[in-house]
């Protein structure tokens, strides 16, 4: 019986078509009509429909054909077992899926998890630099000054010359620390193994030895996993060098929120520039909205037009791989956690 690849969440109909005439050899199923209705182009959450019993009922049947998914069951996840019994492999359209997969149980089968990892990694990595420059470069100040047409001379502040602790030197933090080694900083990364780190890192180091107060920037770049959750405690940013500046492209609990705004108020750091918060989304009222020099992204950084285009690149070469009997990139380890 040929493979029935399900699509579980919006693409693009020029994409699916893509997909479909690069791998006759599988059955691709994509009914749009039954997923979440998107609300941008590369949304993979939606908002749910209300299905009819017809269409209910021929959503249970696709499911319970599937052996290949593009990304999770969106209608009863938790109930994957039951729904879907040929199941075999889950392409994920997030890079991160430690989280949701513990929830709905992927770690404990062997169900195959491939996770999307790397295709975020250039759109994070702008955001990082922009964020950084708009503190660096002064750009508020620019901005008062001109408001009350006032120009005045002065020196400002410059991104060369900077070192940078990257920590989570994988797809993410490797593009960041390209991006930011040719605006002349000079990037260390931390990894989970130790492993020793090429171009573009200038070197591999242990974050239980290294020395915060020797870094300008420090980017969070991992994985959350239990190690991870509370990593940036008020010891590590108070550790951190005065007016360093903070940029969280990983998960929003590896920071100690309470402490950060702490250090933000006492005027320890120069500046945080965040995709990610706790809670998510984050309440009205919360004080993170009112922190000072705090730039804050709600987890949309990611979020461009080419991403849907780049999953089912990834998708393509996965999809070849797993009917080839190869190892497919990005398998997801549930001991790990990524």
């Amino acid at each position: 019986m040929r493979p029935q690849v399900l699509i579980c969440s919006y693409l693009q109909e020029e994409l699916v078509g893509r997909l479909i005439d690069a791998i006759p050899e599988v059955d691709v199923v994509y009914r749009p009509e039954l997923l979440p209705v998107p609300q941008f182009g590369a949304d993979h959450w939606g908002k749910p429909r209300e299905l009819t019993e017809g269409q209910l009922a021929e959503w249970q049947g696709h499911l319970a054909n599937a052996t290949v998914m593009f990304d999770f069951d969106w209608w009863q996840p938790r109930d994957w077992r039951e729904h879907s019994p040929r199941l075999d492999w889950i392409q994920a359209s997030q890079a991160g899926v430690g989280a949701r997969a513990v929830a709905m149980g992927h770690t404990e089968d062997k169900v195959r998890i491939t996770t999307a990892a790397g295709v975020h990694a250039k759109p994070l990595a702008e955001f990082a630099l922009a964020g950084l420059l708009y503190f660096i470069r002064e750009l508020p100040f620019l901005e008062s000054q001109r408001k009350v047409h006032r120009w005045t001379n002065g020196a400002s502040k410059t991104l060369h010359g900077r070192r940078a602790l990257i920590i989570g030197a994988g797809s993410i933090g490797s593009e960041v620390a390209r991006t930011l080694s040719f605006m002349g900083v000079s990037c260390d990364g931390t990894t989970r193994a130790g492993r020793l780190l090429d171009k573009p890192f200038e070197r591999s180091v242990s974050l239980q030895e290294c020395q915060l107060r020797e870094y300008d920037i420090v980017v969070l770049a991992c994985p959350l996993t239990e190690e991870t959750t509370g990593l940036m405690d008020k010891r590590r940013l108070s550790e951190m060098k005065q007016g360093a500046f903070l940029v969280n492209l990983a998960r929003g609990p590896v920071i100690d929120q309470d402490a950060l705004l702490d250090v933000l108020a006492g005027g320890h750091l120069g500046g945080a520039v965040l995709d990610v918060a706790n809670p998510e989304p984050l309440p009205a009222g919360h004080p993170l909205w009112d922190a000072p020099n705090l730039i804050l992204s709600p987890h949309t950084a990611a979020n461009v037009d080419a991403e849907n285009s780049r999953l089912v690149e990834l998708f393509t070469k996965n999809l070849r791989r797993y009917l080839d009997g190869e190892e497919m990139f990005n398998t997801y380890d549930p001991f790990q956690g990524y």
